[in-house]
C-alpha cells in the first residue's frame, strides 16, 4: 500500500525508516517555516554535505550537495572516510548557517578535525567562505539562544596517551556580528559510562536545556543519549530511564546502530527525531548499504523528559498531521540530457568540474576523463551513485577506445581504495579490447583466469553491475542481449565492517561510507584517454 493510500484508508500517513536509504548517515534536521531538510555527512565524496528536503517528514528529495567547489572543501589527498564528518545546519538571522567537520587524518590517537562555517540566505546558495573555527574536535554545531546569543558545540578530542580520547562535549560562544569564537571553551557534560560521547545538540524547552548527543561508538553499541539543566553550562544530569534510543541488544531489529540523534519539532509542537541506523544483511553481519538515517517519533514524559517509545528504532512510525506533499518521481534511468550532473550522482576527492566530468563534449552523453588509479587520492575519475538495496542493478552503455593497458574504464561496485570490484575495458598487447575483472579486497589485488571477454567487435558496449544481497555479479552486452560474466563476487567486502581497521582504545567500526555503483576511468599514464557513457540506470529488485 503506498504512503497516500494508507493516508485515505487510515487517515494517517507512515513513515518508513529508514527515509535516506544508503550511505546518508549522521542528520541533522531542521525546520524553517514549512520545510524540513536532512543534512547527511559526505566524508571523501563530492559534492560535500547532502541535502534533502520534505514538507510531510514522509517524501524527500534530493537537493544535491552544498560543499560543490574547492573553495568550501578541498578533498585532494583525502583519507578513505576522512572529509566531511557530521554537518550541522542551523537557521538565524535569516540565514542557513552550516557547521561541518572536515577531519583531514584518525589514525594513532590523532584526529586532525578543523571546522568551519558557512551561511547562505537560501539552501541553495550562494554560501558564503568558510570561517576557520577551531580544531578541538569534531561533530561541531551551533545553538542559538532565546537571548539572540549564539554558541558553538563539539567533541572535545584528547591525543594524550592514557587518556579518555573522547573527553566530553565543549561550549563557546560564537559572535555572528564579527564572524568569530570569543571566550574559552567550557566542557559541560563528560557522558554516561556508555562512552564516546560525540555528536552534541542543544534545545531549549519549558526552561530547561536538553543536550542530545551520540555515544557507545558508531556501531553495535550506538545510542542517543539525553540530559538536561536549567542553566547553559549545566551540570546535565542524563535522562534517568536510559538511552533515548538504542539497539543495543536487540540483535532481531531490522534497524540496527541506532544513534547520533537530531530533533526537530512541527508547528503545533509534535517532535520527532532524526538518526542512523543500519541494516544488516545478517544479524550483526555486514552493513553493505552503510549508515542511513530514519525519523522517529517522540514524546514528552510528564517530568519533562523527550522519549522514544521502548527506546528502540522502529520501521514505521506514525508522521505528523501535514498535507501529504509527494514529489515527483526521478526516473531510473539518466540520459545525461541536463546541463549538471543530477543530485544522485557523487564525485570522489574532486568536483564535478568540466575539464574531467563533462556532459557538453557530446550531447546526451557524459564523457569522463580518465584519472589516476585506484590507489590514487587526488585526482580519481570516479562518478558513482549509493547503492540503496540488497538487490539492484546498475546499467550503462560505453564507448571507449583505449590506447594503451594504461587506459581502463567500465562500471564498479565501489566502498573505498583498498575495496572495490571492476569490470573495465582495456587494450591488451596484441591491441584487442577486452572486458575483464578484478578485485581489490583490504589492498590485495585479485584477477579471475577466464573471465577475460574480446569486445574489439563493439562500438558500444553495455556493462552492469548486479548486487543480489551478499553477492555481486558483472554483465555485458555485445549488442545481442546480456550475458554473465562467469564469477560470483562478494559484495559484504564493500561494508565499513569489513573495512574497519581494529586499534586498541578506538571504536570498532573505522569505516564510515557505504557501497556505490559507478562509472570509473583511469588514464594512468596521463595520455588524454577518456569514455563516453550513453546513459546509466539504476533500478531495485
Amino acid at each position: 500500500m503506498s504512503t497516500d493510500t494508507a493516508r485515505a484508508a487510515t487517515g494517517a500517513a507512515i513513515i518508513r525508516n529508514p527515509v535516506l536509504r544508503g550511505f546518508y548517515p549522521d542528520p541533522s534536521i531542521l525546520r524553517v517555516g514549512d520545510d524540513y531538510y536532512l543534512a547527511t555527512s559526505t566524508f571523501e565524496w563530492y559534492p560535500g554535505v547532502t541535502v534533502h528536503h520534505s514538507r510531510d517528514l514522509v517524501h524527500w528529495r534530493p537537493l544535491g550537495g552544498i560543499l560543490t567547489e574547492q573553495r568550501l572543501l578541498d578533498l585532494r589527498g583525502a583519507g578513505d572516510s576522512c572529509g566531511v564528518w557530521a554537518p550541522d545546519l542551523s537557521y538565524a538571522d535569516g540565514l542557513f548557517h552550516l557547521v561541518y567537520s572536515d577531519v583531514a587524518s584518525f589514525s594513532n590517537g590523532y584526529w586532525d578535525p578543523q571546522n568551519y562555517l558557512i551561511t547562505a540566505p537560501d539552501i541553495a546558495g550562494p554560501w558564503s567562505d568558510p570561517i576557520p573555527l577551531h580544531a578541538h574536535g569534531f561533530d561541531a554545531a551551533l545553538f542559538h539562544d532565546d537571548d539572540g546569543s549564539c554558541w558553538l558545540l563539539a567533541m572535545s578530542a584528547d591525543w594524550r596517551p592514557g587518556r579518555e580520547r573522547f573527553r566530553g562535549i565543549e561550549i563557546q560562544r560564537y559572535d555572528r556580528a564579527r564572524g568569530r569564537l570569543v571566550g574559552d571553551p567550557v566542557t559541560i557534560f563528560t557522558g554516561t559510562a556508555a562512552g564516546y560521547t560525540e555528536a552534541p545538540h542543544l534545545y531549549r524547552r519549558d526552561g530547561w536545556y536538553y543536550l542530545v548527543t551520540a555515544e557507545g561508538g558508531t556501531s553495535w553499541e550506538h545510542q542517543v543519549t539525553v540530559a538536561r539543566s536549567r542553566a547553559l553550562f549545566g551540570p546535565y544530569e542524563p535522562d534517568p530511564a536510559g538511552p533515548m534510543l538504542s539497539s543495543v541488544g536487540r540483535p532481531d531489529l531490522p534497524l540496527q546502530k541506532a544513534g547520533h540523534g537530531c530533533l526537530v519539532s512541527t508547528p503545533d509542537d509534535r517532535w520527532y527525531l532524526a538518526h542512523l541506523v543500519a541494516r544488516p544483511y545478517s544479524p550483526l553481519g555486514k552493513c553493505v548499504l552503510g549508515r542511513e538515517t530514519a525519523i522517529q517519533a517522540v514524546r514528552w514524559s510528564a517530568d519533562g523528559w523527550p522519549r522514544v517509545d521502548g527506546a528502540v528504532p522502529a520501521a514505521e512510525v506514525p508522521a505528523p498531521e501535514l498535507p501529504a506533499h509527494p514529489w515527483p518521481v526521478s526516473p531510473p534511468t539518466d540520459d545525461f540530457d541536463a546541463p549538471v550532473l543530477a543530485p544522485v550522482w557523487s564525485t570522489l576527492r574532486r568536483p564535478a568540474t568540466p575539464d574531467w566530468v563533462n556532459l557538453h563534449e557530446r550531447p546526451s552523453h557524459l564523457r569522463v576523463h580518465g584519472g589516476q588509479s585506484p590507489a590514487g587520492r587526488q585526482r580519481p575519475s570516479l562518478v558513482a551513485r549509493r547503492v540503496a538495496a540488497a538487490r539492484c542493478v546498475f546499467e550503462t552503455v560505453m564507448e571507449f577506445r583505449p590506447a594503451s593497458h594504461r587506459q581502463v574504464a567500465g562500471v564498479t561496485g565501489y566502498y573505498n581504495v583498498d575495496n572495490w570490484h571492476f569490470a573495465y575495458v582495456t587494450r591488451a598487447d596484441d591491441g584487442r579490447r577486452v572486458l575483464d575483472v578484478l578485485t581489490s579486497d583490504g589492498g590485495r589485488r585479485r584477477c579471475y583466469p577466464g573471465t577475460e571477454v574480446d569486445v574489439s567487435s563493439a562500438d558500444r558496449l553495455g556493462l552492469r553491475v548486479v548486487f543480489d544481497g551478499p553477492e555481486l555479479r558483472f554483465g555485458y552486452d555485445l549488442g545481442d542481449g546480456w550475458r554473465e560474466l562467469p564469477v560470483t563476487l562478494d559484495a559484504t567486502i564493500l561494508s565499513d565492517e569489513h573495512a574497519a581497521r581494529v586499534v586498541p582504545g578506538e571504536p570498532e567500526a573505522w569505516g564510515f561510507t557505504g557501497a556505490f555503483a559507478g562509472l570509473w576511468v583511469q588514464d594512468i599514464g596521463a595520455d588524454g584517454g577518456y569514455a563516453d557513457f550513453d546513459h546509466a540506470t539504476y533500478r531495485e529488485l
